[in-house]
Order: C-alpha cells, then sequence, then structure tokens
C-alpha cells in the first residue's frame, strides 16, 4: 500500500487504486444490501402444529390417567361397601342368635316352673281347697 504526500497536507493521502478500490468494495456492499432488502420476504412460519400435538398428547394422557384412577376408586368404593354390608350381615345374625337364645332360656325357665311346682296348673284350685282344709 503506498501513500503519497501531498505538499500542501502533511497528512499521507492513498493512492488512486486504493481509493478505487475501497469504493467499488462500498459499492459491492450497498448493493448487496440493497437485493437482500428488495427480496420478497417468506413470512415466518409459526410451528403452531407442535403445540397442539402437545396439547393433545398431555389432553390424552390425563384423560388416560383420569380413567384408570376412576376405576381403581369405583374399585376400592365396592370393597369397601361389601365390608360394610358383609359386617351389617353379621350384627344382624348376631342379634337373631342372641333373640333365639334368649326365647330357649325363656322356654326353658318356663319348662322348669312347670316342672318345679308340686301341683300342676290346672289342679291348683284343688290343691288350695285341700290346704285351707287341713288349716282347719
Amino acid at each position: 500500500m503506498s501513500f503519497r504526500k501531498d505538499s500542501t497536507n502533511d497528512e499521507p493521502q492513498p493512492d488512486a487504486a486504493l481509493e478505487r478500490t475501497l469504493r467499488d468494495f462500498r459499492l459491492s456492499v450497498h448493493a448487496l444490501s440493497e437485493a437482500a432488502y428488495s427480496q420478497p420476504h417468506k413470512p415466518v412460519k409459526v410451528y403452531t402444529t407442535s403445540w397442539r400435538v402437545t396439547a393433545s398428547w398431555a389432553l390424552g394422557c390425563v384423560l388416560a390417567v383420569c380413567s384408570v384412577a376412576g376405576g381403581v376408586y369405583e374399585r376400592h368404593q365396592q370393597k369397601e361397601q361389601a365390608e360394610i354390608s358383609a359386617a351389617a350381615e353379621a350384627a344382624r345374625q348376631q342379634k337373631l342368635e342372641d333373640q333365639k337364645r334368649v326365647e330357649s332360656e325363656d322356654l326353658l325357665a318356663k319348662v322348669d316352673n312347670d316342672v318345679s311346682r308340686d301341683v300342676p296348673t290346672a289342679m291348683e284350685p284343688l290343691a288350695q281347697l285341700m290346704s285351707e282344709d287341713a288349716e282347719q
């Protein structure tokens, strides 16, 4: 690169070839920029389908999990209901057994009372008359 000295100015001046090269480079850059800006712009594609696919997969997974959880909960409820009804049936059976036991005890007490009497019930008025005669 050569610089020439101007007699009026103490600063070195680039020679004509360098000036021409820089001017051509500047014109090329401006031309490329102008060409790039003058081309029609393609719209930027927004990937909405990926969000739609992601959202549909997420909702599908939520639906599947809720379905399974609902089935598990339903089965749990059925087991609890079966246990409650079994306990109620056992309590009812126990109550019936207690009633039968009380009835049989009452019957045995009545039989025991009837057996332990000296005189049968039908003969009791006669027995009373006889005891009154014996006292006199």
